[in-house]
């Protein structure tokens, strides 16, 4: 198989497919790691890992009307025994690390769909070029360039539900898009009516992201707020620390959202008193793992008694795309 992750963090995905028992690799490159294949293995959910191409073809050729059509020939061949009824997924991706090589595929692109529009019309107008939202098993075509002169496709792929997100003008900060990424891991959102607590909200991103569903959010940080965060009917601004902040006696949040710059073990101890206490049913957290070993923060994650994860009836644990150094958690607990 071949593993895509963001670039620079190759190692760290190499250690996880490692300490996960994934075989050996057998190359790598910017963004990407290829792996020994184990016939009939399973794949376990994987942190750092965004897209896993299984049992990828290898395609080279000195030219992108070789790349092409070879590609042609054999995509045609596997849909042999297959209808395809409805929209299908054909994405394309490059390292945007090694200059021109986007451009490069994008021509092998753009001449694939000239060859299949000729050979399977019907085919190619139902093809799509959206990614899948979501996590697990997906089914089209999925391409990755490694190099000028080679690739590697498939029809199966397992996403880790990464995906990089539109911005909003309103946004007060980047970090926006990271909880805009959570919600399509976990499969929900904050819905009109729904309460949230945003624990160390300045200045107030997250916050934002949930009132403009029209969540009732109580933001609480001593920092200001800011943008579309700022004077937003919706959201409640608490000028207090957010560690000791708790609901009232009765209450019980929707949501629970925290992104602190802070001891990754401290914000743990925070989102188990949340979730052993049942304080929320969903939560969305990040933890910083720049001054840490984050292979032994992430097995603390999977594998501890004491995780938050845990009390959860789902879980994700996710290196994402607008992460920098830190994890993503997504969960709702079990009723």
């Amino acid at each position: 198989m071949l593993l895509t992750c963001q670039s620079g963090f190759e190692e760290l995905l190499r250690a996880e497919t490692t300490a996960r028992g994934l075989g050996a690799v057998l190359a790598s490159g910017a963004g990407w790691l290829q792996l020994e294949a184990k016939l009939g293995m399973e794949l376990p959910e994987l942190c750092f890992a965004q897209r896993a191409l299984l049992e990828p073809v290898e395609i080279a050729g000195p030219s992108v009307n070789a790349i092409a059509g070879q590609l042609c020939e054999w995509f045609a061949a596997s849909l042999r025994g297959e209808k395809i009824e409805g929209a299908w997924p054909i994405v394309w991706q490059a390292p945007i690390e090694i200059p021109g090589l986007g451009r490069r595929l994008g021509a092998v692109e753009d001449e694939f769909a000239v060859l299949l529009k000729k050979r399977l019309s019907r085919v190619a107008k139902l093809a799509t070029p959206s990614l899948p939202r979501g996590t697990g098993p997906a089914r089209g075509l999925f391409v990755f360039a490694t190099d000028f002169g080679r690739i590697f496709a498939t029809r199966s792929v397992w996403l880790g539900g990464q995906r990089r997100m539109a911005d909003d003008s309103a946004a007060p900060s980047r970090s926006y898009l990271k909880t805009e990424e959570a919600f399509a891991i976990l499969g929900r959102e904050p819905a009109p009516g729904e309460t949230v607590a945003d624990l160390g909200a300045a200045p107030g991103g997250w916050s934002y992201s949930a009132a403009k569903r029209g969540a009732r959010v109580v933001a609480v940080d001593n920092g200001p707020l800011k943008g579309g965060a700022l004077d937003n009917p919706l959201i409640e601004h608490r000028m207090e620390d957010a560690f000791p902040f708790r609901p009232a006696e009765g209450q019980r949040y929707d949501w629970m959202f925290c992104d602190m710059v802070e001891d990754p073990r401290r914000v743990l101890e925070l989102v188990v008193r949340w979730t052993r206490g049942r304080w929320c049913r969903h939560f969305v957290v990040n933890l910083k793992f720049g001054h840490t070993d984050a292979l032994a923060l992430l097995d603390t994650l999977l594998y501890s008694s004491e995780s938050p994860l845990r009390d959860c009836a789902q879980a994700h644990v996710r290196h994402l795309f607008h992460d920098r150094e830190e994890f993503t958690l997504v969960g709702s607990l079990a009723e």
